[in-house]
């Protein structure tokens, strides 16, 4: 956002010459208490409080196999396979997500849209949401690879130009979570502090950043500090069962070495009142694919 100078109010650096750390300056719950939705006023403590949420029951046993089925199908296609918005795994070559599945099958279209999903986001975010990105994870057995430590907001601040923390992802198990087919871990409370990372971001960092996560990832120093405060979480949970978490939560999951895969499908919702503006850390914004432009509220 530019001020009457010109010169724009960043209120989380990042991407700089050192690691700095930014107490939260954005709430974590926007909506007011006893606003309308899904959560329960103790959900939205927890929420507020640790910076995420399980939920057991997010989609019903016959909704996990038609969204497997329609992953199946998605990872299937020659096309979009061929798909820049297909990410490939780098040695087994198999698929290992696929972007802006709202866009490309009329099934996720409807899982966004469904007030269980949305509706959690709207009471969250406290206003109407667009989609930020979404996607479908595959993680097969026998190798696949976890992501490294990171807040998801560092990326979207610096290089998709989301002013604020005021995104909220839903990552929904189409198959079983276990504690050892490398699940989602957490730092609960890691939220209330934007961690900026040290080193500038590289031309088209995306391409490698969906495989490997290079630029944008803390410290060791500053991670084993947080898990020292904050403690990790891990995410174990039937196939239906969802994990909701704040957009600067501290997370990150290992490989998945065991034969069990491990898939989801991913959504973010931002508010419309917090549309993306120039990237803070970047010369110019990810694809739209990943970070959207398109602020049409979901309905």
């Amino acid at each position: 956002m530019a001020t009457a100078t010109g010169v724009r109010n960043d209120l989380y650096p990042t991407r700089g010459t050192a690691e700095v750390e930014t107490p939260r300056q954005d709430p974590v719950v926007w909506s007011a208490p006893g606003a309308p939705g899904p959560m329960l006023r103790s959900e939205l403590e927890h929420f507020e409080r640790d910076g995420f949420i399980g939920v057991e029951d997010q989609i019903s046993d016959d909704e996990v196999a038609l969204y497997r089925a329609e992953m199946e199908r998605l990872i299937a296609d020659p096309a979009v396979r061929a798909d820049e918005r297909s990410i490939i795994e780098p040695k087994s070559r198999d698929v290992r997500s696929v972007f802006e599945v709202h866009r490309l099958s009329r099934v996720f279209a409807e899982l966004v849209r469904d007030e269980r999903v949305v509706g959690r986001a709207r009471q969250i975010l406290g206003s109407d949401v667009y989609v930020h990105q979404s996607r479908i994870n595959v993680k097969p057995g026998f190798g696949a690879s976890g992501f490294y430590w990171h807040s998801d907001f560092e990326t979207w601040h610096a290089e998709d130009g989301l002013p604020n923390m005021r995104a909220v992802s839903v990552s929904i198990a189409l198959t079983e979570n276990r504690d050892t087919n490398g699940g989602l871990m957490i730092m609960p409370g890691s939220h209330r502090t934007f961690l900026g990372c040290a080193g500038a971001t590289p031309e088209d960092n995306y391409k490698k950043s969906l495989q490997m996560q290079d630029a944008g990832t803390p410290s060791d120093e500053a991670l084993t500090r947080f898990a020292g405060q904050h403690g990790i979480r891990l995410f174990t949970g039937r196939a239906g069962s969802a994990t909701w978490f704040d957009c600067n939560c501290m997370h990150g999951s290992g490989d998945n070495i065991t034969p069990y895969p491990r898939s989801n499908v991913f959504i973010v919702f931002n508010s419309v009142e917090n549309a993306a503006v120039r990237p803070f850390a970047a010369p110019v914004p990810r694809p739209e694919f990943i970070g959207a432009r398109d602020f049409t509220p979901v309905r």
